[in-house]
Parts: structure tokens; C-alpha cells; sequence
């Protein structure tokens, strides 16, 4: 549909306010990292310059539907006016709204008021004090799993109780009580209060009707959507091959250490640790991928490298395994290479990086580094960091762990704490004399005293070997390479026959659909195995999101390749790119207890879809770089170039409907959890900018330059770099409440 005349300007105003915002709200993330949260919020987020930009593209965007009579579409005519309805929400909390602290104590009389973040006193219209406050524990642990207060409000009405816990309000008369916070003396809690009920209502139906019109938008027959599912490009398709490559690990002489055998019984105890009980193995891992860079080192499995540590200290200490980064760290500590031996760090003046540790040069944080690397084998060596060793405190549902290196509590029997001090001496003894039988027989009965003393609060033995399983079975280096390898070729092949128009045996395409599926059981298999071990969706940090991009990435391509057979070389890259990120990104995954406020399961529907989201502008990037490359090749490609268009249009609506949904489950979330549903934080704003950059590609029959393939192409390139800024450079650089994705 073309615009002409009046409704011309519309358009611009319309879409010259969207594309004013970007760089306004971007800048804005910057000038916050600069001069604080309070300086961005007052004098760009909320500004009335601000909010008027805001209702003038709101205002000419009704306009511009109005006059291109958008109501003969009826889907999508409700979809354009859910976000107008959003925004309408948005601008009521804004006015209205309030939101403070309420600190309130077991021993203090009720309160009738709370503190606004302007130090004003918002009086309720009723009473409200604290009856009672505790922590709630993950079994067998002092990691708390939860904190419930129960409040008590009176007013002409009576007294009524409710409780207030993380993730779960307390609404009275539309003011909402969320858990903030609590007294070091557990008598004491702090609640967010939010007032708000008109902006909430309007924003929440906006949400619901967004959902809606997005479900039947891909419904609707004659939608854009379905109208590309019906391009004629897509009735032809391509082959393309694929090979592997494989290479074999150097194995090299190291110094002393247990056996293979013995040393995985000494890491088939339990320990507490990372705030969870688990298999003393995830520590070894751990521990070595941490010190030496790798799970492995020099042949030796990392519970021969921890146990060698531990056992052969005076060799290991001699050993140049500590990976080191930097160039001036590594001076310091008189070393040329990346390795240094623990002798390394100190000499007759004393410790060799104190003054970098004290220093504000950017050295400091490889000094940092290095010196986290220094303080754990000292734990280890010493034998602090092996809480090995459960007591059941009396009258008390927890358990208490104990290392080495620690004292007895005072309610603790003589001959219990006998045990915790000789048993580990013991085993030390029949290793000094080599017999190793001895040691696994003294380390069973130390793994029998772990179950007796810990009871209902260790992990179940399905749990318990499916985590070993899982820290056995992490191939992520070799797979992230033959990904990439297979990735790459694949996309030469693919873009060789598409410029000599020579078609490809349709054996590669079966074999590539067979590593596929194999790739696919595995990374299913080891997402699973997280869940099972770590009792939450994996979706709590970057490693995991990473995995699950990884696992999409390969379960789009195994739906849609057989449509969009292109679509096969992006499915490796995708999974080799993820998985490379995954472990760049942490060299050391640990698996831990959530914090209370991420136990939600929004948040795990929210990183699912804006995760999908990301994996699909993926593949329209990718699809933009084979377009350019086509181009390059030879001039006549325009039925290939417009192909390749038709692809990235039609994966584009799903991918901007996926990130919609998930910024929109994440202010749910946030809501439920902070009592706001967005916050200006600079991770929420990037991804509202990637949100509205990649809209204006949706609209190609109002903007006539994404009608050009090229340009589109060139587009799809461009904004994903907005996706590379949302997920790496906000948590890098911005910072923000988003520190953990």
C-alpha cells in the first residue's frame, strides 16, 4: 500500500519520532553510566521534552492508521493500538503512581505511612506492622531460599494478616507490599510499597491485548506473514555438505598425584559448596578450570589435579600451572609465558602483588585475578575450602559443615569431632604409604558418616550421579569447533553453488539433518541435566542462556530447514558461535542455588523468548552476510538476493513477536518481584531500542527502502549489532541490574 499526500507527512512524523528516540534513549544508558541512574531518569527518561516526544509519535501513529484506514485489517490494526494502550498505562503510572520504603520491626508499634524516594511521608489510610520475620533455607544449607514476613493492617474495617515473601505481594486496597529487605537481627523488614492502580490496570490490558493481536496476527489471512509463507521464491531450494575435523590432545608429563580410581573416590563425597551440597568432583572442576584454564591438565583429570594439590602440595607448588593473563601480571611475578608456579608469587620481599592489588591502573584486575587463583589453592592446601563434613545441629532443622581447618562447636561430641579431625590424616597416611585401598576404604566410611549425619538433607543418589554425569560429560570446546568448522564449509559450499547454480547431492543434506539431530539429543540432554542437579530452569546466568540459544538455534533449523534449506550452515554457526560464547563468557559455570527473587517462572518464559528472539535476528544476520557474498560472486543474483529476503522477512515476524513477548513477561516479572514493571534500566533500554529497530523492518509497505533487497540485507547486518550490545555490551560496560544475563 502506497501513502500519498496528507497522510505522507503523517508518516514521517510518525516514524521520524520512533527513530529520534533510539539515539535519545541510547544516549541516555550512557550519560546514566556516567552521572548516575537519578540524572538519566530525571533529565531524559521522565522529562516533559521527554514525554511529549513520546505523545507525539503515539498521536501521529493513531493518526497515520486513521487515514491508511488500518481497521480493514483488524489484527493488526489492534496490535498497533495494544502499544499505544501501553503507552497510555505507562503515562498513568507516571502521574499517579507512587512508590517508597517501609522499614517496620517485631518490637515497634504499626505505622502509618511510608518514605518516598523524595524523602516525603505518604500517608496510608490504614496502620500496618511487622507480627513476624524469618528466612526460609534450601534443605541441608544456610543459603536462604526465601524470606516471609507477615504483616498485620488495621483500619475502620479491622485487623487483617497477610504474608510477604519474595514473589509473592501482599495487595490491600491497591497498595501493594513487596519483600525488600530484612534486619540483620531477623527482627526487622524492609517492603517496597507501590501505589498504583490505574497505570497497572490500563498497562496489564495493554499487555494481554498485545498478546492476543501478536497470536492472531500469524492467523490472519491475509496478514504479511501469510502472504510471504505464499512468496513464490520459496517454492525452490538449495543443497548444500559438510565434512569435520578432528585433532588430538598432547598429553605431557606432570607431577605426582593419586591414582585415576582413588582420586574419584576421593571426589565421590559430598562437600558444601557454593552455598549447595553437591559431589566434591564439581569442586575439582571447578578448582582446575579456575587455576589451569581447562578441566584438564596435562593428561590428569581435574580430581587428580585437585587431589594432587592436596596430597603433593610441595610438587605442586613447583608446578607452572596457574594460568595468568595479562602481560604486566605476569612481569610482576617474573614469569615470560602464561603459567606461573605458585613459588612464583612471593619472594624474600614478600608477596609480589601488593602494590598492583592497591594500584587503580588497569593492571589491577589481572593482578585481581591472579590473586583469586593464589588465595584458592591456599584454602584448598590448608583445607578450609573442603567443607566436608555435615552435623546436624540440635534443635535446629539445618545442617552445619564443617572443613579442616575449622573449629568444634560447643554442643559437638568429643568423639564426633575426633573423627572430622583424624579421618582426612588417616587417609593422608595410607596415600603416603601407597595404599591406595586402604585410603578408598577410609574415604567410604567418610561418605557413610556423610549420609548418616546429613539424613533427608543430602541429594538423592539419581541427583547426585546425574551432576557427575554432567560435569563429565561437558564436550562444549570440541563441539563449539566442529560446529564452527562444519559451519563455515557449509556456508562456502552453499554459496559457491548458488553462484554456479550447480545443485548438491541430497546425501550431504541427509547426513548434515543426521548430525543435527545428534547435536540436538545431546544439548537437550545436558539442559536437562542441569535442571535435574540444579532444581530450577537453567536460564539463571549467561553460561546457561548461552546453552539455550545454542539448543534453539539447533531446534529452528531441524523445523525449518526442510522449507528454508539454507537455513542448514546457519544452524552450526549459530550453535558453534553460542557455545564458543559460553565458555569465553565463564571459564568456571558453577551450578548454585538461585537467589529468592530469580525463582520466579517468568523469568524463565522471559529469557526463553527473548533468547529465540536473539537466535532468529541471528539467522537474518547470517542470511544478509550470504546475500553479500552472493552479490560479490556475480551480478546475476537477484531472484537469490530475493529469495534470501523472503527468508529473513518471514523469520523476522516470529523473532520480533518472540522479544516482545519476553521484554513484556520481564516487566511482569519485575512487577511481581520490585513492585515496577520498567525500571529505565540500561539492559530493559537496550532492548527496547533493538525492539524498535527492528520493527521499522516490519514496515516495508510504509517504507519503501526495505522493499530494496540489499538494503534489507544490509539492515538485517547492521541491527544486529544492537543484539550483541543488548546481551554483551550492557552487562560489560553499561552494567545495571541485568549483571547476572
Amino acid at each position: 500500500m502506497q501513502t500519498t499526500g496528507n497522510d505522507r507527512l503523517l508518516k514521517i512524523a510518525a516514524f521520524g519520532c520512533a527513530a529520534l528516540i533510539i539515539p535519545i534513549l541510547a544516549a541516555a544508558t550512557v550519560f546514566e553510566k556516567i552521572y548516575g541512574s537519578d540524572f538519566a531518569r530525571e533529565h531524559i527518561y521522565t522529562a516533559l521534552p521527554m514525554l511529549l516526544l513520546w505523545g507525539f509519535a503515539a498521536f501521529s501513529s493513531l493518526l497515520y492508521l486513521l487515514k491508511r484506514k488500518m481497521w480493514r485489517r483488524p489484527v493488526t490494526f489492534c496490535l498497533h493500538l495494544a502499544f499505544l494502550l501501553i503507552l497510555v498505562g505507562a503515562l498513568l503510572t507516571h502521574l499517579s503512581g507512587r512508590q517508597g520504603k517501609l522499614h517496620l520491626r517485631t518490637d515497634e508499634p504499626p505505622v502509618p505511612g511510608f518514605l518516598l524516594s523524595d524523602d516525603r511521608t505518604m500517608q496510608l489510610p490504614f496502620t500496618v506492622s511487622l507480627a513476624d520475620f524469618h528466612p526460609e533455607y534450601y534443605t541441608g544449607t544456610s543459603a536462604p531460599s526465601d524470606f516471609v514476613s507477615t504483616v498485620t493492617v488495621e483500619d475502620s474495617y479491622g485487623k487483617t494478616e497477610g504474608v510477604v515473601s519474595m514473589n509473592n505481594i501482599f495487595n490491600y486496597r491497591h497498595y501493594r507490599f513487596y519483600q525488600s529487605g530484612y534486619d540483620a537481627d531477623g527482627k526487622g523488614s524492609v517492603f517496597t510499597v507501590s501505589h498504583d492502580p490505574c497505570g497497572i490496570t490500563v498497562t496489564y490490558i495493554g499487555y494481554l491485548w498485545l498478546l492476543l493481536s501478536m497470536i492472531g496476527f500469524f492467523f490472519e489471512r491475509n496478514s504479511a506473514f501469510r502472504r510471504l509463507l505464499r512468496h513464490p521464491s520459496l517454492r525452490r531450494s538449495a543443497m548444500i555438505a559438510a565434512i569435520a575435523v578432528l585433532s588430538a590432545p598432547h598429553v605431557a608429563a606432570a607431577p605426582r598425584t593419586l591414582s585415576r580410581e582413588t582420586a574419584e573416590k576421593f571426589c565421590d563425597l559430598h562437600i558444601y559448596y557454593n552455598d549447595r551440597v553437591c559431589p566434591l568432583q564439581t569442586l575439582a572442576r571447578d578448582f582446575t578450570l579456575k587455576i589451569c584454564g581447562k578441566s584438564t591438565y596435562e593428561g590428569l583429570t581435574a580430581e587428580q589435579v585437585l587431589t594432587g594439590w592436596f596430597f603433593y602440595y610441595d610438587d605442586w607448588k613447583n608446578e607452572p600451572c596457574i594460568k595468568i593473563k595479562g602481560a604486566q601480571t605476569a612481569r610482576l611475578l617474573g614469569i615470560d609465558g602464561k603459567f606461573a608456579r605458585l613459588t612464583d608469587f612471593t619472594d624474600v620481599n614478600g608477596y609480589k602483588l601488593d602494590d598492583a592489588l592497591r594500584s587503580d591502573d588497569a593492571n589491577r584486575r589481572n593482578a585481581a585475578a591472579a590473586n583469586e587463583k593464589f588465595s584458592i589453592i591456599s584454602t584448598l592446601c590448608t583445607g578450609s575450602l573442603l567443607k566436608i563434613y555435615p552435623y546436624a545441629v540440635p534443635r535446629s532443622e539445618t545442617l552445619q559443615w564443617y572443613s579442616l581447618a575449622d573449629r568444634p562447636s560447643e554442643d559437638m561430641p568429643y568423639e564426633q569431632w575426633a573423627f572430622i579431625r583424624g579421618s582426612m590424616d588417616m587417609v593422608a597416611e595410607r596415600i603416603a604409604v601407597k595404599d591406595d585401598a586402604g585410603a578408598i576404604v577410609l574415604l567410604e566410611k567418610i561418605k557413610q558418616y556423610q549420609v548418616k549425619e546429613g539424613g533427608e538433607s543430602m541429594p538423592s543418589n539419581v541427583r547426585f550421579r546425574a551432576e557427575k554425569i554432567y560435569n563429565r560429560a561437558n564436550f562444549d570446546k570440541p563441539l563449539a569447533m566442529m560446529c564452527l568448522t562444519i559451519g563455515i564449509l557449509c556456508f562456502m559450499i552453499f554459496c559457491f553453488s548458488s553462484a554456479m547454480r550447480k545443485p548438491l547431492s541430497g546425501r550431504f543434506v541427509r547426513l548434515l539433518n543426521v548430525m543435527l539431530g545428534i547435536l540436538f539429543l545431546y544439548l537437550t540432554a545436558q539442559i536437562a541435566m542441569r535442571w535435574n542437579v540444579s532444581r530450577h530452569i537453567p536460564l539463571s546466568n549467561g553460561f546457561e542462556t548461552m546453552h539455550f540459544m545454542a539448543w534453539c538455534s539447533v531446534l529452528l533449523t531441524l523445523v525449518l530447514q526442510r522449507r528454508l534449506r539454507m537455513l542448514l550452515p546457519f544452524g552450526f554457526l549459530m550453535c558453534g558461535f553460542t557455545l564458543l560464547v559460553a565458555m569465553m563468557g565463564e571459564s568456571s559455570p558453577r551450578i548454585t542455588n538461585l537467589m529468592p527473587v530469580l525463582q520466579s517462572p517468568l523469568l524463565s518464559f522471559h529469557v526463553m523468548f527473548v533468547m529465540a528472539a536473539y537466535t532468529l535476528l541471528a539467522f537474518t544476520m547470517l542470511n544478509g552476510l550470504m546475500a553479500v557474498v552472493l552479490r560479490l560472486a556475480r551480478r546475476n543474483c537477484s531472484e537469490d538476493i530475493e529469495y534470501l529476503r523472503t527468508v529473513s522477512r518471514i523469520v523476522m515476524y516470529p523473532a520480533v513477536f518472540c522479544l516482545t513477548v519476553g521484554i513484556f513477561i520481564g516487566a511482569v516479572w519485575a512487577n511481581v518481584s520490585w513492585g515496577r514493571y520498567w525500571g529505565w534500566d540500561p539492559k530493559e533500554v537496550w532492548a527496547l531500542i533493538t525492539l524498535m529497530i527492528y520493527s521499522f523492518a516490519l514496515h516495508s509497505d510504509s517504507l519503501s527502502w526495505f522493499r530494496r533487497p540489499m538494503f534489507f540485507h544490509l539492515f538485517c547486518i547492521g541491527a544486529f549489532l544492537n543484539v550483541l550490545i543488548t546481551y554483551f555490551g550492557v552487562n560489560f560496560i553499561l552494567g545495571g541490574m541485568h549483571g547476572y544475563a
